[in-house]
């Protein structure tokens, strides 16, 4: 079961607005990790910004003045809040995909807009009665009955995506496809195939954010411990091959890293 508590995705959370995330109800857990919802009031002329390095999956996000359908993403990414605002919004299973008929693999690093007005208006509605934290569990509630109103189940397939991304992001040595496929009782080609289906990433990139997120996690919350005894649990090769991951896909060091995060936590 996904935990709303995991600190991972966001490199800064010092930095958040009001923000929380609901589990979605048993009957749409298939579809649904969690529901997140924030809200911001941003001092004028000010803008926020949040660092994000996202969980390999999609998002459909409700947020005035419609809804959008947020892709899976190749790299870190940043969301800018200025003014008043709330975004209510749902990080979605693999499975959900077939529900949605959408591929994600052509949605990598983009947002789109969704139409979906019956989800959007009794959000809106719920929201603007200027409530703030209080409506979140309401806002789920909504959310949840347009999931059951408005997407069919999940196929099999899916369905076996979804144990991928939880077998991934549970197993902090899954290092590599052929160990994942072994777990998962199919062949690495059929794991490739499902993931591009079902995620739009390759699987190898599936496993690698997973291990950032955790390599992350690790710096900003453990500064005692050694950029290379992490990189040694995590099974890195060594200490240059995360730095390298860090690097790649954040653009500074694991080091940089641990000194901006140092005095936010």
């Amino acid at each position: 079961m996904p935990d709303v508590h995991d600190p991972r995705g966001v490199l800064y959370p010092a930095k958040l607005p009001q923000f929380e995330r609901i589990l979605p109800p048993d009957d749409l857990a298939d579809l649904v990790a969690w529901y997140w919802l924030v809200h911001w009031d941003i001092a004028d002329g000010r803008t926020s910004r949040q660092q994000l390095l996202p969980f390999p999956l999609m998002n459909l996000v409700v947020q005035a003045p419609g809804v959008t359908l947020s892709g899976p993403t190749a790299s870190a990414s940043h969301r800018d809040l200025s003014g008043k605002g709330w975004a209510v919004a749902a990080l979605l299973q693999p499975a959900a995909v077939s529900s949605l008929k959408v591929s994600p693999h052509e949605l990598v690093g983009l947002e789109v807009d969704y139409d979906a007005p019956e989800l959007l208006e009794p959000i809106s509605r719920i929201l603007n009665k200027g409530q703030g934290t209080a409506s979140n569990q309401d806002c789920s509630t909504a959310y949840s009955a347009w999931l059951r109103e408005s997407l069919p189940p999940p196929d099999a397939n899916g369905l076996l995506a979804n144990e991928f991304i939880n077998y991934v992001s549970t197993t902090t040595n899954a290092i590599n496809v052929e160990q994942s496929a072994i777990a998962l009782g199919m062949s690495v080609r059929s794991l490739q195939r499902l993931s591009l289906r079902y995620i739009g990433l390759p699987p190898l990139a599936v496993i690698r954010r997973y291990r950032l997120q955790e390599a992350a996690q690790r710096i900003r919350e453990n500064p005692s411990q050694s950029i290379s005894e992490i990189a040694a649990e995590l099974e890195y090769a060594d200490q240059a091959h995360l730095a390298t991951d860090f690097r790649k896909v954040l653009g500074f060091s694991p080091s940089s890293y641990r000194g901006h995060t140092s005095g936010n936590m």
